[in-house]
């Protein structure tokens, strides 16, 4: 990172870095700790040193980090699994719930076109026992024969396919069944 220094105030990388610096680098006990230090009293430096708006200019630094290698966590890995699981979980729940939903809505559609299937049928059955009983009225059928020029049968006219309708009263008779003789 570059500033552009202001006049009068120098450059920031060069005041302020006496002798308490290096010593609290020196005092801290691993490398990363001194690194992470020095850059916060760095930041310190430089955000006491600004004044107003000062114009800043920072440069773009590339790093390629193509060679580094990430660590495994397992811990990281079982959080995510658990994570995994749980959303899947939800997931396949709240599909089941939509699913159940529509479901709900379409066997809803189907009994209200089964019910208007039914009063349709209920008309047309109406209908027709109407008709039925218009065109099986004995006067209406009567008047039809008159049109057609049928007269009321004569006695002895009426031949029924069982035999009943002679023309004089029949008793009934016994008859014994005769056995074949050998």
């Amino acid at each position: 990172m570059a500033t552009i220094p202001m006049a009068g105030q120098g450059t920031i990388f060069g005041i302020g870095m006496g002798a308490e610096t290096g010593t609290k680098a020196a005092s801290a006990s691993h490398p990363s700790q001194a690194r992470a230090q020095r850059n916060r009293e760095l930041f310190e430096l430089q955000r006491r040193a600004r004044r107003g708006p000062t114009p800043e200019v920072f440069f773009a630094k590339h790093i390629d980090n193509t060679r580094i290698v990430k660590a495994d966590d397992p811990e990281r890995r079982r959080e995510m699994r658990t994570f995994t699981a749980t959303m899947s979980i939800l997931f396949v729940l709240v599909m089941v719930y939509v699913w159940q939903h529509f479901s709900a809505i379409e066997v809803g559609y189907q009994v209200e076109t089964q019910k208007h299937q039914v009063a349709e049928m209920q008309e047309q059955n109406r209908q027709l026992r109407l008709t039925e009983a218009q065109l099986s009225d004995p006067g209406r059928i009567d008047q039809i024969a008159r049109q057609l020029g049928l007269d009321a049968p004569q006695p002895g006219q009426v031949v029924r396919p069982d035999g009943s309708g002679t023309n004089g009263p029949v008793l009934a008779q016994a008859s014994t069944p005769s056995l074949p003789v050998n």
